[in-house]
C-alpha cells in the first residue's frame, strides 16, 4: 500500500479500477443492494454489467493479463466507477502508459529571478517542488506559517506535525486533496527517487496517508480557497494560485481586498517586520 507503485509495478491500472470500485456504491450504480456482500463497493460482476463487457475480460483487466482496453471500453469504465474529467484522464493514461527509459532526474531548481520576485511581494509566497517540498519562501510565507521554511515538506508536515493538523480549519479535507494531487503528480514517474522516498515514509508514519492512498484518489491542487487559524491574528480566509515557473511552482496566498483577512495579514506582516509600521 505506501509503494509509490502500490506493490504491483505491472499493473496500476488493475489497481486503480479495483480501488474505484470499491467507492461506488450498489445504490449510487442505480442497483440493489441484494443481500449480504462481501465487498464495500461493487462486484467485478457487477462493473462488467454495467460497462457492457464481459466479466471474464473485466477480471483480466483488474489482474494485469491486459493492458490495452479500448478507450471505449475505458469510456464506459469511467461512467460505471463515476470518474471526473480528471480522474478519467488519469484512467487513460495508466492504460496508455508505456515502458520507458530511466528519466534522467535534474536537481530541481529555483530560478534567481524567482527569488527577486519573492523578496517583493508583499503576500505569503513560496516555492514548492514537485513532491511538495518547500524550496524557497518570503518572509510573508514564514510569518504565515514557520512549516513553509525551506527544506519542509508540505505534506508531511500536514499529516505529521500537531501545528499544521490545528493549522487548517479542515484538516480532514487538507489532506485528502494534498494526497490525491501527489498521486496525480506521480503518474507513470514512478522511478523518481524522491516520490519513492516521500510515500514510503508516509505509509510508515502515518494511517491517514495509508487510508487516503489506497483509495487512489486523484485531483489537481492548483487554484482555491482556504480558511487556516493563526495562533497570533486568528482566522485568515485566503486564496490560493499555483503558478509553475521553469521545473518548479510558485504558490501565493492571498485575502480580498479590504476583507477582515487582509487587514489581518497587514498586522501580521506589521508584527513580522515592526520597521514597516513606520511606512503606513
Amino acid at each position: 500500500m505506501g509503494d509509490v507503485n502500490d506493490g504491483e509495478p505491472d499493473h496500476r491500472l488493475g489497481s486503480y479500477l479495483r480501488a474505484r470500485r470499491e467507492l461506488v456504491t450498489p445504490a449510487q450504480a442505480g442497483l440493489p443492494p441484494g443481500g449480504r456482500r462481501r465487498v464495500p463497493g461493487l462486484r467485478r460482476e457487477e462493473v462488467a454489467l454495467l460497462a457492457g463487457i464481459s466479466p471474464d475480460y473485466y477480471l483480466r483487466l483488474e489482474r494485469g493479463r491486459d493492458r490495452n482496453p479500448s478507450p471505449q471500453v475505458l469510456d464506459s469504465l469511467a461512467r460505471v466507477l463515476q470518474l471526473d474529467d480528471v480522474e478519467r484522464a488519469y484512467l487513460l493514461g495508466l492504460a496508455s502508459a508505456r515502458p520507458r527509459a530511466p528519466r534522467r532526474k535534474r536537481p530541481e531548481h529555483v530560478p534567481a529571478r524567482v527569488h527577486q520576485l519573492l523578496a517583493h511581494l508583499q503576500i505569503p509566497a513560496f516555492v514548492e517542488g514537485r513532491a511538495f517540498d518547500v524550496l524557497a519562501a518570503n518572509p510573508m510565507a514564514l510569518a504565515l506559517s514557520p512549516r513553509l521554511r525551506p527544506g519542509e515538506n508540505r505534506l508531511r508536515s500536514l499529516l505529521l506535525d500537531p501545528e499544521e493538523q490545528a493549522f487548517q480549519q479542515d484538516w480532514p479535507k487538507a489532506t485528502a486533496d494534498f494526497v490525491a494531487a501527489l498521486r496525480t503528480t506521480i503518474g507513470d514517474d514512478t522511478d523518481n527517487p524522491r516520490f519513492v522516498e516521500l510515500v514510503g515514509e508516509l505509509a510508515l508514519s502515518s494511517q491517514r496517508f495509508r487510508t487516503l492512498w489506497a483509495r487512489h484518489d486523484v485531483r489537481t491542487l492548483d487554484g482555491g480557497t482556504a480558511t487556516v487559524r493563526h495562533p497570533v491574528v486568528g482566522e485568515l480566509r485566503l486564496h490560493r494560485d499555483k503558478l509553475p515557473v521553469d521545473d518548479v511552482i510558485l504558490v501565493v496566498y492571498y485575502p480580498d481586498k479590504d476583507s477582515d483577512s487582509d487587514e489581518k495579514l497587514r498586522l501580521l506582516a506589521a508584527l513580522s517586520h515592526p520597521e514597516q509600521r513606520t511606512r503606513t
